[in-house]
């Protein structure tokens, strides 16, 4: 997996982007990776890797949030929108570990929707391509490296369901 850190070192140093990149102990859910990484959970960029008919775009939020898919569908300005399974993940970022995509639409020729909470940050880090590693750029730089769609899409979750829960349904 050291050939996407590798990557996404050489697209924001191409792209002339200033980051820094942080090592924690694995970590398998965004808010396990905040946590271990000591960011504050608003700031960590959870990229939802979600399909709008069939096109995928990577919905960034911060950590502690879920989609509201009717949100969600209204920005991306589609029919439908769901999430996308193991299988389509692990052939469209085969070399990312599953749930560790980063949110670099142009690296995956891919649209990058942002929660307006997160636009809201100075900074944010986000995944690496592993449980391990992280970025942490500004917010600023994020947005124009990605240029993204930025929207009211996410909420927090509800009693008794977790941040990370998905809910694999077209809406």
């Amino acid at each position: 997996m050291m050939a996407v850190q590798q990557a996404v070192r050489d697209f924001l140093e191409n792209e002339r982007i200033s980051y820094a990149t942080l090592t924690h102990q694995p970590a398998f859910t965004s808010q396990e990776e905040a946590a271990a990484a000591h960011v504050p959970g608003r700031d960590w960029a959870k990229t939802v890797v979600c399909f709008t008919e069939n096109e995928p775009v990577l919905a960034v939020l911060p950590a502690p949030r879920v989609i509201n898919f009717d949100k969600l569908r209204a920005l991306a300005g589609a029919q439908a929108v769901r999430l996308a399974s193991e299988r389509e993940m692990a052939e469209l970022y085969s070399d990312c570990e599953v749930g560790a995509v980063p949110p670099l639409g142009p690296l995956y020729k891919q649209r990058v929707l942002v929660d307006q909470r997160l636009a809201r940050e100075s900074e944010i880090v986000f995944s690496a391509g592993t449980h391990t590693d992280a970025i942490r750029i500004s917010y600023s730089a994020f947005a124009a490296i990605n240029h993204p769609v930025v929207g009211d899409f996410s909420e927090l979750p509800k009693v008794g369901e977790s941040s990370e829960d998905g809910r694999a349904l077209w809406v």
